[in-house]
């Protein structure tokens, strides 16, 4: 554990990087229901500029962080008073350095600055934001590294495995390093960590099926409610493909041990089996606040209750294996991450592109896949050492996605 202030010490410095997304303002519930266990002293959004007024008036932060310049206009004066405004990108990175604890809440390749930044600091990460450690995962591994710094899923599968590995091995989960750059070496008694995925509003149906379905469609998620791209991920099982790059990077373990089931009621978050046979489960209702909650107590608790089950309303649990041939992006991404190197920083930036495409109407959803899989025979292989290295690896697959992008278009 880094060196965290312990219970009962003051309240903890967290700075929300994407505050105003759906991570950022469940963590402010978080915040609020902690009742002065945590401070906000660091608010960071794009452009939000009502509702990040409205969080600094509540919060009152030491910085608020704007990445656009006419949004920093309009909050101008509008900042309590003794709150700093900083302006542009770097002020993103500003917020990410700050405080002791740091929420990557930034959707997608995007956050990648912030998840550098923060651990190079020496904070903790509580990360919600999957891309920057799929797209960038040798950076990330080497910042890792860094005295204090440690990382602490919010992600609901990973914030479970995290949980069942430190209450079952006894130790935290990720802290045994590996060598530079690479992930954390996987402690010798787990044997398997099984993802579960909700198999999204298209479980069940057949590819033939789903050649018209619509932008509404995709985002109608049975369970969770999330940001569009997260959901239209969910929908093609391409979040779970890259939840599977992001546990090998988390705990270590190699991609044969990393099983995927689909379990429709999004109540058992994930499993690990232990080498005796025994399997740990995390079960809670779908709510993102617990996992929040859990990234930023670690290794306490918070007092209230978010996901609580209520027994007698758990009739069953299914799980079934996932339909590979009408969601190829699941194997797609096992491909890229055995791959390794740049290989799923293409993966990720394909993904977007083609998830923007769909969210815009430019292409088909089955097309998603499609141009994924176009993007990665394209594939460039190249060593990441920098950040510098993983930007260019993206441009370099968002070119070709692109491409393939206007090749399919609608």
């Amino acid at each position: 554990m880094s060196a965290l202030r312990q219970r009962g010490a003051g309240p903890v410095g967290v700075s929300i990087v994407g505050s105003t997304g759906s991570i950022g303002t469940q963590a402010i519930e978080v915040v609020r229901a902690a009742g002065g266990q945590f401070r906000v002293v660091a608010l960071a959004a794009g452009r939000s500029v009502e509702l990040l007024a409205a969080q600094a008036a509540e919060l009152q932060p030491d910085l608020v962080a704007v990445a656009d310049a006419e949004a920093a206009v309009e909050l101008k004066g509008r900042l309590p008073a003794g709150t700093e405004l900083a302006i542009g990108p770097q002020a993103l990175l500003d917020a990410a350095g700050c405080a002791e604890i740091v929420l990557n809440g930034v959707v997608g390749f995007a956050g990648l600055p912030v998840t550098v930044t923060a651990l190079r600091a020496g904070r903790r990460l509580a990360l919600a934001n999957k891309e920057s450690l799929i797209a960038g995962a040798p950076v990330v591994q080497a910042a890792r590294a860094t005295p204090g710094a440690e990382i602490v899923p919010v992600d609901s599968e990973h914030c479970a495995v995290h949980q069942c590995l430190a209450r079952s091995l006894g130790s935290d989960p990720g802290a045994e390093p590996g060598a530079a750059g690479s992930p954390p070496a996987a402690h010798r008694s787990l044997r398997r960590i099984v993802l579960t995925a909700s198999g999204g509003p298209f479980r069940g149906r057949r590819a033939a099926e789903l050649a018209g379905v619509t932008v509404e469609q995709a985002l109608a998620h049975p369970t969770w409610q999330m940001g569009p791209k997260i959901t239209v991920d969910s929908s093609t099982l391409m979040n779970k493909g890259l939840e599977v790059i992001e546990a090998h990077e988390l705990f270590g373990v190699g991609y044969d041990a990393i099983e995927v089931v689909v379990h429709p009621q999004s109540i058992v978050h994930s499993m690990v089996e232990l080498s005796d046979g025994a399997t740990i489960a995390q079960l809670s209702m779908p709510d993102m606040r617990l996992p929040i909650g859990y990234a930023l107590a670690y290794p306490d608790r918070l007092d209230h209750p978010f996901g609580s089950l209520d027994w007698s309303q758990v009739s069953r649990l299914d799980f079934e294996p996932p339909d590979l041939d009408t969601f190829p992006c699941l194997r797609l991404a096992y491909q890229a991450g055995r791959a390794g190197g740049s290989a799923p920083a293409w993966l990720n930036a394909a993904n977007e592109v083609a998830v923007t495409a769909f969210l815009e109407g430019r292409i088909a959803w089955p097309a998603i896949a499609d141009v994924v899989a176009a993007t990665l025979d394209g594939y460039d292989a190249s060593e990441l050492v920098e950040i510098e290295d993983v930007l260019a690896a993206d441009a370099a697959a968002r070119r070709i996605a692109a491409a393939a992008v206007a090749r399919r278009g609608r």
